[in-house]
């Protein structure tokens, strides 16, 4: 069904697709809760898990940047996913760049965008989910990232993440800090080591001064290949990430090379600069979320994204060492029915390998 939707959507640009496709969605989740709901949803106690005090009804969940300021809570779990997260937001609304910034590669089945964080900023989106949250069974995770001000200094980009991070903590299950998104006068990422430090000390000291036992998680910079040999730069965020208490990782955010395409160079020269997203980044995905597995202490969590569009994919993700995986552009290209037949294949594939649940496949290939 999906596919001649697609050939529809896929005439239209693909912001315009994507608010088309929120408005149906909009649509549905007030006058046909019951049929999307008996569409799309599967469960299965193989697939529940309870990661970092939160429970998961299954492993597969929305990534961020799908639903900037939380429109469509309900809807989600109507969908079958295991949870969402919202975002980024940041401290003060955003247009984000100038359009167009969204491209798809259909030879790649991915996505080029520069968006710049189009968001309604902290106080909105906080507004919004404090009205819908109670009606959501799946956990949400909120991530956050630094204003669009490429000007601003480590320390007040900091304070930036810690206004966020005041507003929509209460109401999430779990925090994200989207440290792979620069808007730093140094144009540096919050994965410059003692940026980090920066940022942790700020975002922990403000989560103690609420008293809120909320987890928080780090987002990573895809690696620059599948066979990176990972340098001193990692040691030291997953050294601080320690330090703070950092409670896991989601791996991996987009890329900015053009490394691996079947889309041409000059179909890509015209497009020009922006993250990349979907099946190209699946292997370097893997691989970063095998080196966390390897390199972190048990009990903190690895989410992995990138090029998740099947339930074999999700699968070699989950083997590679991550708990919990999250979608994006395998939603673009397959459907909101991805969600359904990748959960039911994951029950499949437990069953085949002999484990009980998805918990026992977590890490089952980290050694190899």
């Amino acid at each position: 069904m999906y596919s001649v939707f697609r050939r529809w959507l896929f005439q239209l640009a693909p912001e315009q697709a994507h608010a088309a496709g929120f408005a149906a969605a909009q649509v549905a989740q007030i006058f046909a809760r019951r049929d999307v709901q008996e569409r799309f949803s599967y469960a299965s106690p193989v697939l529940s898990q309870r990661l970092a005090g939160i429970y998961f009804p299954n492993p597969v969940g929305l990534a961020a940047g799908f639903d900037k300021d939380a429109r469509l809570l309900p809807f989600w779990e109507l969908m079958g996913l295991g949870y969402v997260e919202a975002g980024s937001v940041t401290a003060h609304r955003s247009r984000g760049n100038a359009r167009p910034r969204a491209f798809r590669l259909p030879l790649d089945s991915a996505i080029i965008n520069r968006m710049g964080l189009p968001n309604q900023g902290a106080r909105r989106v906080a507004r919004r989910i404090a009205r819908v949250h109670k009606q959501c069974r799946i956990p949400l995770g909120i991530s956050l990232a630094n204003s669009h001000a490429p000007h601003a200094e480590v320390v007040a980009a900091a304070d930036d993440y810690r206004r966020s991070f005041m507003r929509l903590a209460p109401l999430a299950d779990y925090v994200t800090l989207n440290i792979s998104c620069p808007n730093t006068a140094h144009g540096k990422t919050f994965e410059h080591p003692p940026s980090l430090n920066v940022l942790l000390e700020v975002i922990f000291r403000q989560r103690a001064a609420q008293q809120l036992d909320i987890p928080v998680f780090l987002k990573l910079s895809p690696p620059a290949s599948a066979r990176i040999v990972f340098d001193s730069q990692i040691e030291e965020i997953l050294s601080i990430g320690q330090f703070y208490g950092v409670h896991g990782y989601i791996a991996c955010n987009t890329a900015s090379d053009r490394v691996g395409l079947q889309t041409g160079a000059a179909a890509l020269a015209e497009i020009g600069a922006g993250g990349l997203s979907g099946p190209p980044l699946r292997a370097r995905s893997v691989h970063l979320v095998r080196y966390l597995y390897r390199r972190l202490q048990s009990g903190q969590v690895i989410l992995g994204v990138g090029g998740i569009d099947s339930a074999l994919a999700a699968y070699e993700m989950i083997r590679a060492g991550a708990s919990l995986v999250q979608l994006y552009t395998g939603l673009v290209y397959k459907g909101p029915e991805v969600v359904r037949a990748i959960n039911e294949g994951l029950v499949a594939l437990c069953a085949r390998d002999g484990l009980g649940s998805i918990a026992d496949a977590v890490g089952t290939d980290a050694a190899q």
